[in-house]
């Protein structure tokens, strides 16, 4: 059984059925985690998500912002956008279904003891915040979760949208709260110091601004039985090419852009090799 790491599909359907048949991918056998942005800029984002809903048990998916997005505007609370390439899926005829099995989506999957080699994984869409322990930022993904799963999932959706606010507390509570869990899992690129995150950044690391600085380069003290080490996988952040300098965690970075003209790459999570499917996009 081999496990393999994938960053952001973003429609790119062509590139991801090459790269499973690179690897030899059997659902039989094998297992996925996808790193999340199953959907939107490429090309076949209905492909895309009808492949992951059919692998069913042989991958674990996490929600990324444009999964996210896709839900909204499919239940009535947004509205697309000029460069959104959704349209496919809210036309299909089994579009109910596919929404409804993204909404039981995770925000974060672990895998904290990988025998024999005891190393821990915990994949995000974005990333984890360095304020949050494993286990409290576990229980608030559970709480983002029973909200998009429950029945007052429209009522989030209908404010889900903004920057605010900016910083995680434990006192906040309601929409705030939830708004701002989400954007730490699905948005966060550079933070300060105290946790609050900027949301205009998107590019490479000399895009930080003053005062912030890229999350994985902040210190962590999650500790693994046996003393194995705990390693984050994260989408998200193209322009990082697949790279984390100045990482003082152990940091995967698993979009390599292939929507962008890059590459779609599936990490092997007991070898650590990476392998690569050129993009077919312009």
């Amino acid at each position: 059984m081999a496990t393999y790491a994938i960053g952001d599909l973003q429609g790119c359907y062509a590139e991801f059925e090459t790269l499973l048949e690179r690897l030899d991918f059997s659902p039989s056998r094998d297992h996925l985690w996808l790193a999340g942005d199953l959907v939107n800029r490429g090309p076949d984002s209905l492909g895309c998500l009808r492949r992951s809903v059919a692998l069913d048990g042989a991958a674990s998916v996490v929600l990324g912002n444009h999964d996210l997005h896709l839900l909204a505007v499919g239940r009535g609370h947004g509205k697309l956008k000029r460069n959104d390439t959704l349209t496919d899926i809210l036309e299909a005829p089994d579009c109910s279904e596919m929404l409804e099995w993204l909404r039981g989506q995770p925000l974060l999957v672990a895998d904290r003891e990988r025998s024999p080699v005891k190393n821990g994984y915990v994949m995000t869409h974005a990333g984890l915040l360095p304020q949050w322990s494993l286990a409290e930022a576990t229980e608030l993904a559970a709480e983002a979760e029973a909200v998009l799963r429950g029945d007052d999932v429209d009522a989030f959706l209908s404010v889900m949208y903004g920057n605010r606010p900016a910083r995680f507390t434990p006192e906040l509570t309601g929409e705030d709260r939830i708004r701002a869990i989400v954007n730490v899992f699905t948005r966060m690129r550079f933070i300060a110091d105290d946790g609050t995150l900027d949301f205009d950044a998107k590019e490479g690391l000399d895009s930080a601004p003053a005062g912030f600085a890229p999350w994985f380069t902040y210190p962590r003290h999650d500790e693994l039985a046996g003393g194995g080490r705990l390693t984050l996988l994260f989408g998200h952040w193209a322009a990082l090419e697949g790279q984390t300098p100045g990482a003082r965690i152990n940091a995967q970075a698993l979009d390599t852009g292939c929507v962008w003209g890059g590459s779609l790459t599936a990490l092997d999570l007991d070898s650590g090799e990476r392998i690569s499917e050129p993009s077919r996009q312009p």
